[in-house]
């Protein structure tokens, strides 16, 4: 299975403070991959980096076989780079409907519609015409996961996606991510701060601490010890 993307050594900067130390990583074509750490790991920054929001130099990223690092965020939503921000972001002025069709700025042609978009969050179609504020946690959650899948993505980020959900929420907005993702072979990277739910999620995880990488590996064979002991860099 080819790379679908791959960072080579990436930094990443805020000022003078440095948040990734040359990360080396892969999502290849149809995985799901987990990011586990504890906050202030670096995950939400690789995820930024990859996304066109932190500086990058060109070769320091790779999507599709061609170097990507420091291009425009349009630019690589243009090319299939999708992401779920953590604390969703969604456009408070804006209803659920213009919401989600903010997703397909870029005119990228796939399966995803507002209809279908409706079929997997079935609760949206029926708040189609609400704003962010009148929806719960969870509904404003399945808003900014639709609005990415918009984007008809390669590949699907997502940060912290069940931060603040109660479980029976959380359960159904990971079930829907997986629907998604199986569907088309779209390519995930998932930020997850809960083991369990990140293993049971993903076919392989990075653990990231300090800004390393602390542990990688199939998902099914990392164990709960090995995880917790790179979680926390013992």
């Amino acid at each position: 299975m080819s790379a679908l993307v791959e960072t080579r050594a990436l930094t990443a900067h805020y000022g003078d403070f440095q948040a990734l130390f040359g990360i080396d990583a892969e999502v290849r074509e149809g995985e799901r991959v987990a990011l586990i750490g504890a906050n202030g790991a670096g995950k939400s920054t690789f995820l930024r980096a990859i996304a066109g929001l932190m500086k990058a130099a060109p070769e320091r990223i790779v999507f599709d076989g061609k170097p990507i690092g420091g291009k425009a965020p349009a630019e690589l939503a243009a090319l299939g780079i999708a992401l779920v921000p953590e604390g969703r972001r969604l456009f408070a002025s804006l209803s659920v409907e213009e919401n989600l069709s903010s997703g397909a700025f870029s005119g990228r042609k796939g399966p995803w519609t507002l209809a279908r978009i409706y079929e997997l969050f079935p609760v949206l179609a029926e708040k189609r015409s609400a704003r962010p504020s009148a929806l719960s946690g969870g509904q404003q959650q399945m808003v900014a996961i639709g609005r990415a899948l918009m984007a008809n993505p390669r590949l699907l980020m997502c940060d912290e996606v069940s931060l603040g959900l109660a479980p029976a929420i959380v359960k159904d907005v990971y079930a829907a991510l997986r629907q998604a993702c199986a569907g088309d072979g779209v390519s995930a990277i998932i930020v997850e701060q809960d083991i369990d739910l990140a293993r049971g999620m993903s076919d392989r995880a990075y653990c990231f601490t300090h800004g390393n990488v602390s542990l990688k590996g199939e998902s099914a064979q990392l164990t709960r010890e090995a995880i917790s002991a790179a979680y926390f860099g013992v």
